[in-house]
């Protein structure tokens, strides 16, 4: 059982906590740490966490095994690292850094503490995404082509002026780092990586904090493409579709959390002319928080290294520094040379 404490306690820390605690015979939640402590304090004592009121008293505790990282953006990297010289393994919330610099020292601390280091992308745990993988994988998909997706909704209506969700230090390239990282994460995973980026990002409705519509255009290192759009002034949805040269998959709703459904079709190269309707496909349902959490619980278990130098984790850092380049610059990059 790894004993971890929670650092960052609101909305997203709590679902974490939530999604294992008391359920799970691989990972609880013992101690926590917050700004805001009057606003989780009921929570807190509802969980049993012990709480404390800094970072470094919750490294230097014997009883803690694992640090479990909802803090803003630019603050992962350097407390990834401090934990790593505590002997604490570490799970991050994504992004995982905001620069590939900062993500290699990262690794890197963990790598010579000899502690586990995973990164929250809970999307690689739903079985719709691992389905369209083995698709790829086994041929039933043909070639992979392009991917294509979006991740959207009312973002930058739901925080005030003053929150850090809308500093733009937080939040450069505005959906991308709360967002569409997400779809960036998934597309590493199916396609491998990519060779370069275009993209744009723009402030179009409010006078104040982060860009709220971002688009951009990938090149894999295999030949194949993908576009991303991320548009947070908007309602809200989700949609990713993958194109093969012997048919597509698509997924996509409203909510992203719960299980995905998926929608498939494939070309009958016995009749190419015949349009076919679309197959649904279910999976059993699976909470992607519990599954990614107990995940990281065996690797520390096992001190077996999840974030590696050169691995997809700081390739979705840099593909996404390579986003910010290209637009503020309004350039293609090239991200394999970053």
């Amino acid at each position: 059982m790894i004993r971890a404490a929670i650092v960052g306690l609101g909305r997203w820390g709590q679902n974490l906590v939530a999604s294992v605690q008391g359920k799970s015979d691989k990972i609880r939640f013992v101690a926590g740490m917050t700004r805001t402590l009057d606003k989780a304090r009921t929570f807190a004592d509802q969980q049993a966490l012990v709480m404390h009121e800094r970072y470094e008293t919750v490294l230097a505790d014997a009883s803690i095994d694992a640090i479990v990282l909802a803090t803003p953006h630019t603050q992962h990297a350097e407390q990834i690292i401090a934990a790593a010289r505590a002997g604490k393994h570490v799970f991050t919330e994504k992004p995982f850094a905001l620069t590939r610099q900062s993500a290699e020292a990262a690794v890197r601390a963990c790598a010579e503490n000899r502690v586990t280091l995973a990164v929250g992308y809970n999307w690689r745990f739903q079985p719709a995404l691992q389905e369209i993988k083995n698709m790829l994988a086994d041929g039933r998909l043909g070639k992979l082509l392009h991917i294509e997706g979006n991740f959207c909704g009312p973002g930058v209506y739901r925080f005030g002026r003053d929150h850090w969700r809308q500093s733009r230090e937080e939040g450069p390239g505005g959906g991308m780092t709360g967002r569409g990282v997400h779809l960036v994460d998934a597309m590493l995973f199916l396609g491998g990586r990519f060779e370069s980026v275009t993209a744009q990002s723009f402030r179009l409705v409010q006078d104040f904090g982060i860009d709220d519509t971002t688009s951009m255009l990938f090149k894999f290192a295999n030949g194949a493409t993908a576009y991303l759009g991320t548009v947070i002034a908007t309602g809200e949805t989700w949609r990713m579709q993958v194109f093969g040269s012997n048919g597509w998959a698509e997924l996509g709703d409203v909510e992203h959390l719960p299980t995905w459904q998926m929608k498939v079709s494939f070309i009958d190269p016995r009749n190419i002319k015949q349009n076919s309707k679309p197959q649904i496909l279910r999976f059993p349902q699976t909470s992607t928080e519990r599954a990614e959490l107990e995940h990281f619980a065996d690797a520390a278990t096992a001190r077996r290294a999840l974030a590696i130098a050169g691995g997809d984790e700081v390739q979705g850092v840099a593909a996404l520094e390579a986003i910010l380049k290209s637009a503020q610059d309004q350039v293609r990059v090239r991200i394999d040379t970053l």
